[in-house]
């Protein structure tokens, strides 16, 4: 992971404090990491989290930083993960709508860019998010798909994020292959 330039978005989903340990891991693994989030993801988990980790700012405003920061940090980055990915920014990259940094940014980014669902199990088994999950696969976006089990709504059933160590893996297979 060594020189490797990634970026990890982080949306509100309460999963978004397992995201904390995968930007940890990356770190570790000698990779730089930007962490861009949404306004929701900040009322879930601070940026000074992030922050701390990386020793990076946080970018959350679309105009902070420059004139062009999305287009900039597209530039630099070898890969994008966005975990948790939730049903809004699945719906926002399928339809390529961009009204905040983390939906502008995938819209101006042309590697690969990792998405990591994570919902409760009846939105992620709604047709709209489903339909959603197909034009993005179609489009080349790769989904790690939700994994079962115990979720915060306490139900169980499909849409927990997948681990911090399986997205890891994810990503280094990822950037692997993209270096073939």
């Amino acid at each position: 992971m060594n020189g490797r330039e990634l970026v990890v978005g982080v949306t509100g989903g309460i999963a978004a404090y397992k995201t904390a340990a995968l930007v940890s891991r990356l770190v570790q693994a000698s990779a730089s990491v930007s962490v861009v989030m949404t306004h929701a993801a900040t009322q879930l988990i601070a940026p000074k989290t992030f922050e701390a980790l990386t020793g990076r700012p946080v970018g959350t405003d679309p105009w902070g930083g420059g004139a062009h920061p999305p287009i900039h940090l597209a530039e630099a980055a070898d890969l994008v993960c966005v975990a948790p990915a939730t049903a809004n920014l699945l719906a926002k990259a399928a339809h390529g709508l961009a009204d905040d940094l983390l939906s502008t940014l995938l819209l101006s980014f042309d590697g690969p860019i990792l998405l990591a669902p994570a919902m409760n199990s009846r939105m992620w088994d709604k047709p709209a998010v489903q339909r959603n999950v197909e034009r993005l696969r179609a489009d080349r976006f790769l989904l790690i798909d939700p994994e079962e089990g115990y979720l915060s709504c306490g139900t169980r059933g499909p849409g927990r994020m997948a681990s911090p160590e399986t997205l890891f893996q994810v990503i280094v297979d990822t950037l692997d292959k993209a270096g073939d």
